[in-house]
């Protein structure tokens, strides 16, 4: 966005104006920008109504030592947004300034509204919303966080992305609650593990015997097994144990995701240019982040460089 730095610029120097339309102005923008807030009663068509920045109440911001604001509200479809962030000196001093002579109940931007504040926005950037602000700073998040991707093989590159995209749900205050069918799940994963761990004792074993030219054990049914060279259980050892630990990974990831939702930020805030890139970059088939409605939404992106940044 070649338009960011100058907005930044311009609602900073408000900070601290006489004139407290002005101010409010400036205060909820850097808010909007720093939290990736949502305006407050904005909503797409097939959205419930939103409360965010311009609707905050003067209970839902508490001011903490010494330049911290703590965050406690119901956003859209109720979903609570409770975060602590310590935000310029300036903002603090103004939030506690709107606080003052009011009581709970009452509205910490007064003099502000969601149609004024897009308004204001519209005047700094044509077709700037806050919700513009939430998908800048979305992709821009998650842009930035997949540089760091370390994974050596698909599997720990896709759970890199996982963990990218948590970071930006988080951001979005994309949560859900957690899934009836989730400890069943997780209790499947793990009765698997046990197995899969019993083959790899019973195969470390073998081998042993092998090495000493005696025969396997009896299977767990008291039949004879297979006798098998070094080499053959040498693999199947590799096999298995690569097997327990994408498992291992794949239980980390589910039970690390479970009270985030990564589909509404894939959907409607990330540049879907960033994740195609990065699959083309790290050989990482675009399937396994897009299933195939976003591929079908997205195919206008799939043409991108590798080398593409947001």
């Amino acid at each position: 966005m070649d338009y960011i730095d100058s907005i930044r610029e311009t609602y900073t120097k408000h900070f601290n104006s006489k004139d407290i339309m002005k101010r409010q102005t400036a205060i909820a923008t850097y808010l909007i920008d720093r939290l990736a807030l949502r305006a407050g009663n904005e909503k797409d068509d097939d959205e419930a109504d939103t409360v965010g920045c311009c609707t905050l109440k003067v209970e839902n911001v508490t001011l903490l030592p010494l330049s911290s604001l703590q965050f406690d509200f119901l956003g859209k479809d109720s979903i609570r947004y409770f975060n602590t962030v310590e935000v310029l000196p300036p903002v603090y001093k103004a939030i506690g300034d709107f606080r003052s002579g009011k009581k709970e109940g009452d509205d910490l931007f007064d003099k502000l509204d969601t149609s004024k504040l897009n308004a204001h926005l519209k005047e700094l950037m044509p077709g700037l919303t806050a919700k513009v602000f939430r998908t800048y700073n979305a992709s821009e998040t998650l842009d930035r966080l997949l540089q760091d991707t370390t994974g050596s093989n698909p599997t720990e590159k896709i759970a890199d992305y996982q963990r990218a995209n948590k970071e930006v749900a988080i951001l979005c205050n994309h949560q859900r609650s957690v899934s009836k069918s989730h400890s069943t799940h997780m209790e499947k994963l793990g009765e698997k593990m046990a197995e899969l761990e019993k083959v790899l004792k019973e195969l470390q074993i073998d081998l042993s015997r092998a090495k000493k030219g005696k025969p396997p054990l009896k299977a767990a049914d008291g039949k004879p097994k297979k006798k098998q060279s070094p080499e053959t259980l040498d693999k199947k050892i590799t096999q298995t144990y690569d097997k327990i630990e994408k498992m291992k990974l794949n239980m980390a990831i589910k039970e690390d995701l479970k009270t985030v939702a990564l589909g509404t930020s894939k959907i409607n805030y990330l540049d879907p240019r960033i994740s195609v890139a990065w699959c083309k970059h790290h050989e990482v088939p675009i399937e396994k982040i897009f299933n195939k409605s976003l591929l079908a939404k997205f195919a206008w992106a799939m043409d991108v460089d590798l080398d593409y940044r947001f």
